[in-house]
């Protein structure tokens, strides 16, 4: 499962113009009312996109809905309730923007709650190697996986908790993965877009870091502590749930987030759902596997 990545066939002309096309007819449909029921339920989001994105939002989960494959496991049966709101908040990443919808994706796994994993790690000597298994809301694989916990999902709703997403969470990680490396850095186009978010972020992940560090409260997941490429995660996750708090605190890197996303959080309606500032210590369980 983890021999190499999953290619898609962008290259062929045929094949290219033939997807083009279905997708055409897809954003066209009529968007069930059922689903946009699901969506104001379950979506807090999208709740407060203006009505433009909203309609854009509906063609991208109905192609999303049409090309990608869920299975459930460990009993779970896949309804439309399941589809669509993963769905939904999956395709807020990819709004304003010619996209090839996670092209590399292919299947979302989704477990009835938290899932384990066995793992294997060496010691720094790569002598002893501890084994263990680990409780998780979700993955991110580089070979066309994403796993997620539909309770952790339906959690987060019934909540509110602002701040914590996993859909928006192992989806920011399949962007980071189309630049070829899971780094924190996503395909951004030219050299100097990369060079200014590298250094925003690295600012930003220091600065951050030293937060956690200090075991202070902070405004984003401390689960992004020790890796870049989960920081770009759980930013995201801030970027879309507690927008005006982010902007307060990290202003450059909001905007960098609203170059890279094409979207404006801070500027629609507010949620009030922008909480307080994040327990130290407090780890989610989610996690990204990669190669």
């Amino acid at each position: 499962m983890r021999s190499q990545r999953c290619r898609s066939l962008r290259g062929d002309p045929v094949l290219g113009f033939l997807k083009k096309r279905r997708r055409a007819k897809l954003l066209a449909r009529p968007f069930p009312d059922e689903w946009a029921r699901i969506l104001e339920a379950n979506a807090p989001t999208y709740r407060r996109l203006p009505d433009e994105l909203r309609a854009q939002l509906h063609g991208r989960v109905q192609v999303f809905l049409a090309e990608k494959t869920f299975e459930g496991c460990n009993g779970l049966e896949i309804t439309d309730e399941i589809r669509v709101t993963i769905a939904g908040q999956a395709c807020l990443l990819i709004l304003n923007r010619d996209t090839d919808y996670y092209p590399d994706l292919v299947t979302i796994l989704v477990y009835p709650s938290v899932f384990y994993a066995d793992l294997a790690e060496p010691d720094e000597h790569e002598q002893i190697v501890s084994e263990y298994t680990e409780d998780r809301s979700g993955e991110s694989w580089d070979v066309g996986v994403v796993i997620l916990s539909w309770e952790d999902i339906a959690d987060f709703t019934s909540t509110g908790r602002a701040g914590y997403n996993v859909v928006l969470h192992e989806f920011a990680h399949q962007l980071d993965l189309e630049n070829g490396a899971m780094d924190g850095v996503p395909r951004l186009g030219d050299r100097a877009r990369r060079d200014a978010w590298r250094g925003v972020f690295a600012e930003a992940y220091e600065r951050f870091e030293r937060a956690t560090n200090a075991n202070r409260r902070t405004l984003v997941d401390p689960y992004g502590a020790g890796d870049a490429s989960e920081f770009f995660a759980v930013v995201t996750e801030s970027f879309f749930e507690r927008p005006l708090a982010l902007r307060r605190e990290y202003a450059a890197l909001y905007d960098q987030l609203a170059a890279f996303y094409r979207v404006d959080p801070a500027s629609w309606p507010p949620s009030g759902r922008e909480t307080t500032a994040l327990e130290p210590g407090r780890r989610t369980r989610r996690r990204r596997r990669s190669g």
